[in-house]
């Protein structure tokens, strides 16, 4: 192949046959890249290469933009995200254009929700293509990438994208993120080789520090070739991975395919065009423009998934992480690119009504100058020695006595010593790596080696301290316009607060609600955000909200700033956190896992936070389906405490149940009727859920049996449980009592028993365990817990008591708020009040029993009996007998004579009447 290129391929085939040990595979390899090169520079369509967030990408296309001033500009960027494009003007940068879907149709369901991401920042190429298309009037931007619902049918995620650590880097979460000129070798050993002997850390470094710098003033068509020469380099010494190849070629071709049928659409000129792409894209080997249609690529349709768009706030952090870059290389970014303005009088586009930024006046654009050419100048770049920039000593020393500053505020002990070594190690450290002017990596080494002790005394170390003072982390804002309806409706029910509540950090807002009624309004709402948004976005400082209460002061700290995208994610799901809120609740009732206690917490949050009992009772039909179905106790205690709480709240401010409830209850009594038997016997049910199901029963048996349950399930349930663990058997013990079925003095008496025993001794913390439990099926039976607790104590022995403590803390702990207040009452009514009369105390159940009084005879009464038989015939009257009992006197006299017990008992009888 002949043309501009010729002098190139004849001296790298000189060099790979003088460097090489194959040189053949070397020289194919080098001119392959100068055939990449000699290719995209002849496209007739101008190909713009670039790399994401490259201070020097963004100057050349400022520059080209305003030489070339093309009518259409295609961009790399996902086709479905271009009307997010003109609400950038209501945020400040850097911010990402998200693509989100919750509901999933084609994708595994595991996937949901799906999220693509492309954060922008103003020293970004897309950035100056994107205000310059949107602000100059008669430029038409057209994003020719594929949609985001092919991102996730070509490249099929295994799993999400990595979380970065700082909080502030996870504002993209899971998202994935659209590489827009990601320009970064995928061949480890060359990125290896190309630190080890570039003589940097990272892959930033390298970059700032071989091609940020010499092409940050170059011109433009040396500025093309490097970056096509890079992106052929990168590009031909990938790993041969099949699945990640064909997915790049596929996504030119899908590009390729959408800019021809927009030139056959519209008729415009190639030559007014510019093409905005990845370097790596640029360097393509796949058909394009000059071949239209002759690779017959078809794109396939999107699936069924329902996607929803809008704007978020990013972070340099979270565009870090995204992009595999180093800490606070963005933000080094962001001051070069401000260098290069200043140093090459470039004025950069913006569009108009930038949030942060000042209002201009756009300036009228020159006249475009001729097209580029073919020539090479990639020749004479490569055989140019590097430009040694001389030390610039004013900006190095205000580096240095900046962080010395700023070390002493955040407690390090720094001085004027310690800027004077961070200054010299810095020019030490360039020459090192053989730099005559130390980067800003060279200056973030000295200061971390000078400065930083053993010790760091505050939050932030020296390296930190460093990225912040080159310009931080910084976080971009979404405007009100820009924001979902959702989100704007929040802001403007929350208004009343009088809170600046889209800046971040935290604003505290404390709610007068008994002396504003009108804030109660405002408690909905925060309340339902701190359900549906992460924690910290909305956290209760004072008040709660239970059911059957009403708030009367609330105190909150707000941090709807700093969380914003968390709520312009909510607006994704639907048009009010009403109908969001609904939503989640009918998706986490409708869960294949979801539990009864699981459906009955959903009915309660309906409740609470919607107040609406139709939801609430589609719920709890829900519940009752699932709870049928259930074949495990384990959510026992949880679905009692729900289901309790809600009858209290039902019983105080309904004037009937609800039907569903009635319906729980009673299909609950046979369900656990059902399991008890099995549950006393099962080794994977604890006795506190056997209690559980016991405090169902027994606390719901009323309304049960009004409900038409039979007791005899119970009965019978109870009379087939034959437990073995000691816990279990004290259970069952109880239930029978509580049943009528084993008197108090027969319970007493098997515990006596076990402490006869010496072979039982060591499992009788275990019966006293289960015995705590009963309280909650029987909390009559407290004071009988005291007594087995005081017995114990009295009579175990030191090596089977003390290990049992643990335990026995440990359940009343676990369970304190309802068994402890039984237990201290008992043991307060039982035990003296005074220290002195605990010596002289007796327990009751240990007192004597107290004689019985002789029943006084009635001797002294017969005779009067038999003088006046009238009495007898007025008593016998009174019970109903007729008949003459003076005939009978004397038979009388004889039996109540020898039967006193008799007459008494009339005497009582006569008293009570």
């Amino acid at each position: 192949m002949s043309g501009a290129f010729d002098t190139l391929r004849g001296r790298l085939s000189e060099a790979a046959a003088a460097f090489a040990d194959g040189p053949a595979a070397l020289e194919g390899i080098l001119l392959g890249i100068v055939d990449d090169v000699d290719r995209a520079v002849r496209e007739p369509l101008e190909i713009f290469p670039v790399c994401h967030h490259s201070p020097a990408s963004a100057v050349a296309m400022a520059r080209r933009l305003r030489e070339k001033q093309p009518k259409v500009v295609y961009l790399e960027l996902c086709e479905d995200l271009a009307p997010l494009l003109t609400e950038l003007r209501n945020c400040r940068l850097p911010v990402a254009v998200q693509a989100f879907a919750s509901e999933v149709d084609g994708f595994p369901a595991e996937w949901s929700p799906l999220s693509v991401v492309a954060p922008i920042t103003e020293a970004s190429a897309e950035y100056q293509a994107i205000a310059y298309a949107l602000d100059t009037p008669g430029v038409e931007l057209v994003l020719v990438d594929r949609s985001a619902d092919h991102v996730f049918q070509w490249d099929r995620p295994e799993t999400p994208a990595a979380e970065p650590a700082e909080e502030e880097a996870a504002l993209h979460g899971d998202a994935v993120g659209v590489d827009i000129g990601d320009l970064r070798p995928r061949f480890a050993e060359l990125e290896e080789h190309l630190l080890h002997h570039g003589k940097v850390r990272h892959w930033s470094e390298w970059w700032h520090q071989y091609v940020e710098l010499p092409l940050g003033d170059t011109d433009h068509d040396s500025y093309r070739q490097v970056m096509f020469l890079i992106g052929s380099l990168f590009r031909r010494l990938a790993p041969g991975d099949p699945h990640r190849v064909r997915v790049d070629e596929d996504r030119e071709r899908y590009m390729w395919t959408r800019m021809r049928e927009h030139l056959a659409a519209s008729g415009a000129d190639p030559a007014d065009c510019l093409y905005v792409c990845g370097a790596f894209h640029a360097a393509s080997r796949v058909a394009e423009f000059g071949v239209a249609g002759s690779d017959g690529f078809t794109i396939s349709p999107r699936s069924a998934s329902t996607w929803q768009y809008g704007l978020i706030p990013s972070s340099n952090a979270a565009i870090e992480a995204q992009f595999g870059l180093a800490a606070g290389s963005v933000s080094i970014a962001a001051t070069e690119w401000a260098k290069n303005l200043k140093r090459t009088k470039v004025k950069p586009f913006q569009l108009d009504g930038q949030s942060g930024t000042k209002r201009k006046k756009p300036a009228a654009l020159p006249a475009p100058v001729a097209t580029t050419t073919t020539a090479d100048q990639l020749s004479g770049f490569l055989q140019r020695p590097p430009v040694l920039d001389g030390l610039d000593e004013a900006e190095l020393l205000g580096w240095c006595v900046e962080i010395v500053r700023a070390a002493r505020r955040n407690g390090y002990l720094a001085s004027t010593a310690d800027a004077i070594a961070v200054f010299e190690t810095s020019i030490l450290l360039a020459g090192m790596r053989d730099r005559a002017r130390p980067t800003p990596y060279d200056f973030q080494d000295a200061a971390v080696t000078c400065i930083e002790k053993d010790v760091v005394p505050g939050r932030r170390d020296v390296r930190r301290l460093v990225e912040i003072m080159m310009g931080g982390d910084r976080i971009g804002q979404v405007g009100y316009e820009a924001l979902p309806p959702l989100a704007r409706d929040v802001h403007d029910r929350l208004a009343p607060l009088n809170l600046k509540l889209d800046q971040r950090g935290v604003r505290r807002a404390l709610l007068d609600i008994a002396g504003q009624p009108e804030l109660a309004l405002c408690s909905d709402v925060l309340w339902m955000l701190r359900y549906l948004m992460p924690q910290g976005a909305a956290r209760p400082i004072m008040g709660q909200r239970r059911l059957g209460e009403r708030p009367i002061q609330e105190s909150w700290d707000l941090a709807l700033g700093t969380h914003q995208r968390a709520l312009i994610e909510l607006g994704y799901e639907g048009v009010s956190i009403e109908q969001v809120l609904e939503q989640r609740l009918r998706r986490k009732a409708y869960h294949p896992q979801a539990t009864a206690a699981s459906v009955l917490a959903a009915v309660e949050d309906a409740l609470l936070y919607l107040r609406s009992a139709r939801l609430a009772g589609e719920l709890g039909v829900r519940a009752l389906e699932v709870l049928t179905t259930e074949r495990t106790v384990d959510g026992a205690p949880e679905v009692l405490r729900r289901v309790r709480g809600l009858l209290a709240h039902y019983r105080t401010s309904e004037p009937v149940l609800p039907q569903w409830i009635e319906a729980f209850v009673k299909a609950g009594y046979a369900h656990y009727c059902t399991l008890l038997p099995t549950a006393f016997t099962d080794e994977d049910a604890g006795v506190g859920q056997v209690a559980a199901m016991l405090g169902f029963l027994f606390s719901m048996e009323s309304l049960a049996l009004s409900l038409g349950c039979d007791r005899t399930q119970l009965e019978l349930a109870i009379t087939q449980s034959h437990p073995q663990e000691p816990s279990k058997v004290a259970l069952l013990w109880a239930a029978q009592v509580q049943l009528g079925r084993l008197s108090r003095a027969e319970l007493r008496s098997r515990c006596d028993e076990l402490l006869a025993n010496p072979l039982v001794l060591n499992a009788y913390p275990r019966y006293l365990s289960g015995f705590v439990h009963a309280l909650e099926p029987a909390p009559a039976l407290a004071d009988f817990v005291v007594e087995a607790v005081s017995n114990a104590f009295a009579r175990l022995p030191d090596p089977v008591l003390l290990p049992w403590l643990p335990t026995l803390i440990t359940t009343l702990r676990a369970r304190g708020a309802e068994l402890v207040p039984l237990l201290i009452r008992e043991a307060g009514r039982l035990f003296p009040g005074r220290l002195a009369a605990l010596d002289e105390w007796v327990p009751p159940w240990l007192a004597p029993e107290p004689v019985a009084a002789q029943p006084r005879r009635a001797t002294q009464g017969l005779p009067l009996l038999a003088a006046h038989p009238a009495t007898c015939d007025a008593v016998a009257g009174l019970l109903g007998c007729d008949g003459d009992w003076a005939a009978a006197a004397p038979a009388g006299v004889a039996l109540l004579g020898r039967y006193p017990d008799t007459a008494l008992a009339v005497t009582e009888v006569l008293a009570g009447v």
